[in-house]
């Protein structure tokens, strides 16, 4: 999967979780840029993501992604392994 289908998967995820059609994620997209964006609906992303891509993230991966760039270097990282 290339860095672009991730990105695409990952703005379907993101529209379904924040119900935002017009929600769409680049590198540096971080929770100050999506109006619902909080604790909560962190928790719900991580899942969804997760479901969508058949991975798990790591509690200190979680806790240490700051944008959605690093989101998809784990991702990918993870889909190759």
């Amino acid at each position: 999967m290339t860095r672009e289908e991730v990105f695409e998967t990952l703005n379907g995820v993101f529209q379904d979780v924040f119900d935002d059609e017009s929600i769409t994620v680049n590198e540096a997209t971080t929770a100050e840029d999506i109006d619902d964006w909080d604790s909560l609906e962190h928790i719900n992303l991580i899942a969804a993501v997760e479901q969508e891509f058949g991975m798990k993230f790591s509690m200190g991966q979680v806790v240490t992604m700051k944008n959605v760039g690093e989101m998809a270097d784990i991702i990918i990282s993870q889909i190759k392994e």
